[in-house]
């Protein structure tokens, strides 16, 4: 088996798995999960033997890279692809000059994996497309 993680510009594979886990699996609306940011984000696909498993998409804003729209489909779950997935985030961030921290939004239920990966929580719980996040950070 081949798991391959990269910067990619097939930004329909990367749609087509978020709406997977987030519209059919979550509930999210497909009006809130698609948005402008996708044109400008750098978007990372996993490919296992070359069919997409994951994905999450990076945007740069001042020192800031915003880690987001992370998914991984449910074959992928518990393999540690998620764990690769947002490391490579961390290392496509960390090539970008004057960025010195990453951030997401993580669901609530998420929060030790992210803290796992070294993000550290702040702030307050607040509602995302009806699920509750908590926003989180790390430097770089």
């Amino acid at each position: 088996m081949s798991l391959l993680i990269s910067v990619t510009d097939d930004l329909d594979a990367c749609l087509t798995l978020r709406f997977e886990v987030f519209v059919d699996e979550q509930g999210v609306p497909v009006e809130e999960e698609r948005d402008a940011l996708d044109d400008t984000a750098t978007h990372i696909l996993a490919t296992l033997d070359g069919t997409p498993v994951g994905t999450a998409r990076v945007v740069f804003q001042d020192d800031v890279a915003k880690i987001g729209r992370v998914c991984v489909v449910k074959p992928g779950r518990g393999t540690g692809l998620g764990a690769k997935l947002i490391e490579a985030c961390v290392a496509e961030a960390s090539k970008h000059d004057g960025v010195t921290k990453a951030k997401l939004g993580a669901q609530i239920h998420a929060l030790g994996f992210y803290e796992k990966l070294g993000f550290e929580a702040f702030g307050p719980i607040y509602l995302d497309a009806g699920i509750d996040h908590r926003d989180m950070m790390k430097p770089l």
